[in-house]
């Protein structure tokens, strides 16, 4: 369906409207389907919510695009085919980008003059909101989908709800792997823009000639290969959130742009003189140093003061005191629930190597390496053995605590990890540590074993197996 000339609403009021900016300004996803349950027109809250554009979803079939468990048997249009004049469903969606959110999905038919069938609409409406109302999180130490209880966390956990109130632009500082696309997706569904769309835009993803028409949008035949209008990600972000991931490398030119964003709330796609007022909420983060970044003349200092009305700083891992067991359990009990294992934990001479590891990836790096024990260990507690083998490449540098268990000891100094030196293994480094915790227990088993955080029968096979008398 052509957009530059779109079909007209007759009849209903004095004058004629724009059937496809009517559908684009309802707050709803519309899909527009032949007979067939092939794709005819698709509305902008649509192309927000899957991530495909009206070109690429036209003419290909409803299951390809919407990607709905209840595709197949439990599919709306089936319902409608075997005499149901309309029919309502929840259920999810998989996103262009893999995201998975909870919808309700309504078809009917579209009727022609003589009652008979000439095709479908859809409507795809977005519940995520609706259903974390309704299930409570009751997780301590938690909030929306971020995890955590040192002091650093808790004072994030009163800010944001604060924040997400306002409609006050907000920078999201931290190390890579540090959650800030977790915070920014809890200030939006905290705030009262929940129910609009959340678009997020990666800056350092795409060239910059891409990056602008993907921003902006752009008009058919702005550019070479420009074959039809195509609306920029914020004028689908409208009434909702804009995400800006790693800001620090949107280039220069843009920034300027963005900054009379700014200033007027006025986007002008490329190859257009009239600007599309866009109500949008405006979120960046980044891992880089933006004030240095500014002294460097790489980042504008205008666009930073605005982007910086609000800060949100999440600290890396590694100061965060208490929150790696938290976040060990946390992830394990989600990863045997998702990959259905049902005796998965954490033994302790495991949570001794995973206490002791930097975790340089921060929460990302975590999160991982517990996906991967989780599927190595099947149904059996997690040993070291099912941990990943870089692991033991370097020596432990933070201490983990929780759940009163007291701090493992340190390894004694030996100039290396246990695959850095190769005289050096896994077996060596706790027999070390089992002579320490004796050393510094003066000989008690009881007090060596607390020590290393494990129960006396566990410190007695071991010593066993090192030949420790």
């Amino acid at each position: 369906m052509d957009r530059v000339s779109p079909p007209r609403i007759q009849g209903l009021m004095n004058h004629s409207l724009d059937f496809c900016a009517f559908l684009d300004d309802l707050p709803l996803g519309i899909v527009i389907l032949d007979l067939n349950f092939r794709i005819v027109f698709v509305n902008h809250v649509f192309e927000a919510l899957t991530g495909y554009s009206a070109s690429d979803a036209r003419g290909i079939p409803c299951c390809h695009i919407v990607r709905s468990r209840e595709c197949g048997n439990g599919c709306p249009g089936l319902l409608t085919t075997h005499g149901k004049s309309s029919s309502c469903v929840e259920s999810d969606i998989i996103s262009r980008d893999r995201r998975r959110l909870p919808v309700r999905i309504s078809l009917a038919p579209l009727l022609d003059e003589s009652g008979h069938s000439t095709g479908y609409i859809e409507t795809i409406e977005n519940i995520r909101a609706i259903k974390e109302d309704v299930v409570k999180r009751n997780k301590a130490y938690s909030f929306s989908d971020i995890v955590g209880r040192s002091p650093q966390m808790e004072r994030i956990f009163q800010t944001v709800p604060i924040l997400a109130q306002s409609d006050t632009s907000i920078l999201i500082t931290g190390e890579t792997g540090t959650g800030k696309d977790l915070v920014a997706e809890a200030i939006h569904q905290t705030s009262t823009r929940a129910a609009g769309p959340f678009i997020k835009i990666n800056c350092g993803a795409l060239p910059e000639t891409l990056l602008e028409s993907e921003i902006f949008g752009h008009l058919k035949g702005a550019f070479t290969g420009a074959v039809e209008n195509k609306p920029g990600r914020f004028q689908l972000a409208h009434n909702g959130t804009i995400f800006l991931t790693e800001i620090g490398d949107l280039p220069i030119p843009l920034q300027v742009k963005l900054l009379t964003f700014l200033d007027d709330k006025v986007i002008y796609p490329l190859g257009s003189t009239k600007g599309f007022n866009a109500d949008v909420r405006m979120i960046a983060a980044t891992h880089r140093d933006l004030e240095t970044m500014v002294t460097e003349k790489r980042f504008r200092q205008d666009l930073f003061f605005r982007l910086n009305v609000a800060r949100i700083h999440l600290p890396p891992l590694r100061e965060r005191e208490g929150d790696v067991r938290l976040l060990l359990d946390h992830f394990v009990n989600l990863f045997s629930i998702k990959l259905n294992k049902k005796n998965n934990r954490f033994t302790s001479e495991a949570l001794a190597i995973l206490g002791g590891y930097a975790y340089a990836g921060n929460i990302r790096e975590l999160r991982n390496i517990v996906e991967y024990a989780v599927n190595m260990a099947g149904e059996k507690p997690i040993e070291p053995e099912h941990l990943p083998a870089y692991l033991f490449d370097e020596p432990p540098s933070i201490v983990l605590q929780g759940h009163g268990d007291p701090p493992p000891p340190s390894l004694p100094p030996t100039g290396g990890g246990a695959a850095g030196n190769p005289g050096r293994t896994w077996a060596n480094a706790e027999r070390e540590m089992i002579l320490d915790a004796m050393v510094r227990a003066k000989g008690r088993k009881q007090v060596a074993a607390d020590l290393l955080g494990w129960g006396r029968s566990t410190l007695w096979r071991k010593m066993k197996q090192y030949e420790i008398q």
